[in-house]
C-alpha cells in the first residue's frame, strides 16, 4: 500500500493507487486551470444505465447540477486504447455530456459533441468553466 491521499471531492482520506493518483490530479488541474468548483464535481458518481450501475471517476456538473463532463482515469500503465473510450461513451448513454475525457495521467483524450454532425469527435482541450 502506497498510502492515502485526500479526495477533496468525497471528503475523506483514500488508498493512494495509480489510478487514483491520477484522479487527483486530474480533479486539481480542472479547478485550477480550467476554473471548475470543487463543489460542481463528484468522484466516484454512480450512473445508472438499463438496469446495471457504473461509477465514473469524475463528472463535472454546471450551475443547474446538469453533468457536462465525464472523467475515466487509468493508473499510467494503462494504455487509452478503444475499450477506454468505449468505458466513458457507456456511461454517456445515461448522462448525455458535452465533453468525455479519458486520462492516464501521461496521455489525455478529449471528446466533444458536434451538434452538427451529431456525434462526438476529438477535441484539442475542454473549455474553462467560466465559459459556460
Amino acid at each position: 500500500m502506497r498510502g492515502t491521499i485526500y479526495d477533496p471531492l468525497r471528503k475523506k482520506e483514500v488508498a493512494l493507487t495509480p489510478e487514483e493518483e491520477v484522479r487527483q490530479f486530474f480533479i486539481r488541474w480542472l479547478n485550477t486551470e480550467k476554473g471548475y468548483p470543487i463543489g460542481l464535481m463528484a468522484s466516484e458518481y454512480t450512473i445508472r444505465f438499463n438496469k446495471r450501475s457504473f461509477r465514473c471517476d469524475i463528472a463535472v456538473f454546471n450551475r443547474k447540477l446538469e453533468p457536462q463532463i465525464i472523467v475515466e482515469c487509468k493508473a499510467p500503465e494503462v494504455k487509452l486504447c478503444n475499450r477506454v473510450l468505449e468505458q466513458a461513451m457507456t456511461y454517456n448513454m445515461a448522462l448525455k455530456v458535452p465533453h468525455l475525457v479519458i486520462t492516464n495521467g501521461e496521455s489525455t483524450v478529449i471528446c466533444s459533441y458536434d451538434n452538427t454532425a451529431g456525434k462526438y469527435a476529438f477535441a484539442e482541450d475542454i473549455p474553462p468553466y467560466s465559459s459556460r
